[in-house]
């Protein structure tokens, strides 16, 4: 592919390489190298940079680190004035040109391999359904003496009575009214369009659009695709959101719970592992399902608490995972509700036999978050991990008797990085997550919970100042 990249890169005229990676939090990162410096040497023997200034990565004494770029990752990026192509890139070690044991893309990339290892599948798919919110303005302050935050829109639900300067037309979806009504109500249909066309020109598949539940809230379609392709594919999902929103004098935002009192942001994922050809997960089992389907949810499951540090990796997503409401926090699956954390979609076609876990959001880390989730449900497979009945019952309306004996997921990120600390065994197969990874990660993670419960909540002044 190097060849092919060179000559799209002087046929086009491409000013610049763009080299794009991803930090263990999820966050895209890039460097940009003029195009007349980019040969196949360049190609074949990456771009050094300086590690110790990622978080999460190498200390100052350590921090040669090496980008290898994904030549079939290439992209003409929409967005700059320059020509520029893109590439997606692994880090290496640079003395020894093996993975860095905490780049999240190497670990999906593993992943990947270990599943071929175990001889259940060559290849496994993931779709994901990253909802996100859009904002006409965000303020917020977090210094010593001040916490505050406020959103606004102006097809926001809280402005029905706002006087505008050129009116107020009325028409907006109410609290969990946005699902989902035509314009003039959805207001965002121009946007949301502009997004996906931006990304079928990136050569992304994507299929649909639509307004969310929420007020403010949206959702549009990515085609499933293989792991690491698929991670690859999520990250210029929310690039070209971002984006998009900006030159729209908008604000997206990927986070779980940014506003109170409507629903919050979740990221499903759809899976399903192939072999062959052919979907493992097809069968005739309880709802079409292959016994190793059966087995794959059991893992899911059974290790859903330290799966939500990967899936769930915010103190905020928890503002969502709360018992009661519409999130899915109960460990149940089902093929006719969606109030368990792992669903069945119907389907008649055995190529589209998937399992869907509900519990994720947007803020998850694409790479980290599909490598976990694999690695639990091929623990399942492999250990052959019963997932129990199916709950086909309505699960909010349970009594509070039968529904105290259903386990949930987790309530904090705190209790999320606990679980993960007791119930890592699983993503240590085939070393596709390493103990120094996930106690890395961990560290970085209790940096936030310990800011987060460190801080003063607005709320407690509103319940305690008084006391």
């Amino acid at each position: 592919m190097s060849k092919e990249l060179l000559k799209m890169i002087a046929d086009e005229d491409v000013a610049y390489v763009d080299i794009r990676f991803t930090d263990p939090r999820g966050k895209l990162q890039h460097v940009t190298v003029m195009a007349d410096q980019v040969d196949e040497d360049f190609l074949e023997e990456g771009f050094m940079f300086d590690g110790s200034s990622i978080e999460g990565w190498k200390s100052i004494e350590a921090s040669d680190m090496k980008l290898m770029p994904d030549t079939e990752s290439a992209y003409i990026d929409p967005f700059y004035a320059e020509k520029t192509v893109c590439l997606h890139c692994s880090v290496v070690e640079p003395d020894t040109g093996e993975a860095y044991d905490r780049d999240p893309r190497g670990t999906a990339q593993k992943a990947e391999e270990y599943l071929k290892s175990t001889g259940v599948g060559d290849v496994a798919y993931m779709g994901p359904e990253a909802e996100f919110f859009l904002f006409d303005n965000v303020r917020f302050s977090t210094t010593m003496n001040k916490v505050s935050y406020e959103v606004d829109a102006v097809d926001a639900s809280w402005n029905t009575d706002a006087e505008f300067e050129m009116g107020n037309m009325g028409h907006r979806p109410g609290i969990k009214g946005g699902y989902f009504p035509v314009n003039p109500t959805d207001e965002s249909q121009d946007l949301r369009s502009e997004m996906l066309s931006t990304m079928k020109r990136l050569g992304m598949k994507v299929d649909k659009h639509h307004h969310e539940v929420a007020s403010c809230q949206h959702e549009l379609g990515l085609v499933f695709d293989s792991l690491t392709k698929q991670a690859d594919e999520l990250q210029k999902y929310k690039y070209v959101i971002h984006n998009v929103a900006h030159a729209y004098g908008k604000s997206a935002t990927f986070m779980p719970k940014p506003i109170a009192g409507d629903n919050g942001t979740g990221m499903h994922v759809n899976m399903s592992i192939w072999k062959d050809g052919k979907p493992v997960f097809a069968g005739d089992k309880y709802a079409d399902l292959s016994q190793e389907a059966l087995y794959f949810i059991g893992g899911i499951l059974k290790h859903a608490k330290a799966l939500n540090a990967f899936t769930n990796p915010g103190t905020n997503s928890y503002k969502r995972l709360i018992p009661g409401f519409e999130a899915p926090v109960l460990r149940a699956y089902s093929a006719r509700n969606r109030s368990g954390c792992v669903r069945i979609p119907w389907t008649e076609s055995p190529k589209a036999k998937r399992v869907e876990a509900r519990f994720p959001d947007p803020s998850a880390n694409p790479y980290l978050c599909f490598a976990a989730l694999l690695m639990a449900g091929l623990d399942g497979i492999m250990s052959k991990i019963d997932p129990g009945e199916a709950m086909d019952k309505n699960l909010y309306d349970l009594p509070a008797e039968e529904l105290a004996g259903i386990p949930t997921v987790c309530g904090s990120l705190r209790e999320a990085m606990e679980e993960l600390k007791a119930d890592m065994g699983f993503l240590l197969k085939g070393d596709v997550f390493t103990e120094d990874q996930i106690e890395g990660y961990i560290d970085l993670k209790m940096e936030e919970i310990e800011r987060y419960e460190h801080t003063p909540h607005p709320v407690e002044f509103a319940m305690y100042y008084s006391c």
